[in-house]
């Protein structure tokens, strides 16, 4: 469920070369279309998708570190308690997962900047402090 959410989230970045292909002009058809418009629209939904994504990242991060300290003080109190260490073991993979997809996130985050930015430099200047 979590890769499948973070899948449709990063939609935006999947398709980021297609968009810029279908709204934003070439050269030969600038006066068609208003690539300005077009390339801050493209701008503000990817910083809405990013932001968004790596808000739920960081949540589900935080909240999978309560949930590994929680077991981890039950596993020092039961120590024989084999359930309770797989269950601990299961909750640290999932754990070292989640902190891998800030990695990745970081990776298609700069792919999709690369490419709007090789379009859209000479039509849209995003705002200094972003």
């Amino acid at each position: 469920m979590w890769q499948e959410l973070l899948k449709v989230m990063r939609t935006i970045d999947d398709r980021i070369v297609h968009e810029l292909n279908t709204t934003v002009p070439t050269a030969s058809f600038a006066g068609k279309i208003d690539a300005s418009q077009t390339c801050k629209q493209l701008y503000e939904s990817l910083m809405a998708a990013h932001a968004s994504r790596d808000r739920v990242i960081k949540n589900c991060i935080a909240q999978t570190s309560a949930v590994v300290k929680n077991l981890r003080e039950e596993r020092e109190k039961n120590l024989d308690d084999l359930t309770l260490l797989k269950q601990l073991r299961k909750e640290q993979t999932k754990l070292k997962w989640m902190q891998s997809e800030l990695n990745v996130e970081e990776v298609v985050n700069d792919r999709s900047w690369k490419v709007f930015n090789e379009r859209c430099r000479i039509h849209f200047k995003p705002p200094k402090n972003e």
